[in-house]
């Protein structure tokens, strides 16, 4: 277990795995959810299209396919040109139903502890006076992080991802990693929560103290 002295910068594993379980843990039947979802809107799509639709890799659909075939909750038709229909069975349908369910809740609890977590570590920067933040990644929770900081003093300064480099967010350039040797900042909240771990090993490698990094 990571123990550390500063609370509002770092969490331990435990604490870290109870918020990764709503973003990871459930990662599987989120792409299931979906794949099931393109099929029952057209079941027509090569297994390339599927990949391609979905955002992830062609392998991992096949592995899909595979699976919910020989679970019966897809069927296969054979079609001209050596092309494949796809068919959700009723048994499928159930299960997209369940999961269907299953993501509603999920989401809910999910965004519910990120506001929590959000609000506290904004209640603690304003008593630690910071006035400048940087946020490390541009996705939905860097949103969330942005919309609850409209309730507070703090600035947001910028955003780096090293992966959305050149995209907008509420009026920000997303910069690249250089923007950390800019001065105009005092914490950098990590809003990417895949690993966290890794983002905090990507900014120490970039210069930034422990102190200033700020995770959920």
């Amino acid at each position: 277990m990571l123990i550390v002295k500063d609370s509002l910068n770092y969490r331990s594993n435990s604490e870290h795995t109870n918020l990764q379980h709503y973003l990871i843990m459930e990662k599987e039947d989120i792409h299931i959810l979906r794949l099931m979802g393109e099929v029952e809107r057209d079941g027509s799509h090569s297994q390339r299209e599927l990949s391609q639709r979905l955002n992830i890799s062609l392998g991992l659909v096949n592995s899909f396919m595979k699976r919910l075939i020989s679970k019966g909750y897809f069927k296969v038709k054979s079609l001209p040109r050596n092309r494949l229909r796809y068919f959700l069975t009723p048994e499928g349908l159930a299960r997209k139903s369940r999961l269907t369910v299953e993501y509603l809740k999920y989401s809910v609890h999910f965004y519910r502890e990120v506001k929590n977590l959000l609000l506290e570590k904004y209640d603690v920067l304003q008593e630690q006076d910071v006035r400048r933040i940087l946020f490390f990644g541009a996705g939905e929770v860097a949103e969330l992080a942005y919309l609850y900081l409209q309730q507070t003093d703090i600035q947001l300064g910028g955003v780096v991802d090293d992966q959305g480099n050149g995209q907008h967010f509420f009026g920000h350039l997303v910069e690249h990693l250089q923007r950390l040797r800019i001065p105009d900042w005092d914490r950098i909240l990590v809003t990417r929560l895949e690993d966290p771990e890794r983002e905090i090993q990507v900014l120490l490698e970039n210069g930034v103290g422990r102190d200033r990094i700020i995770t959920l």
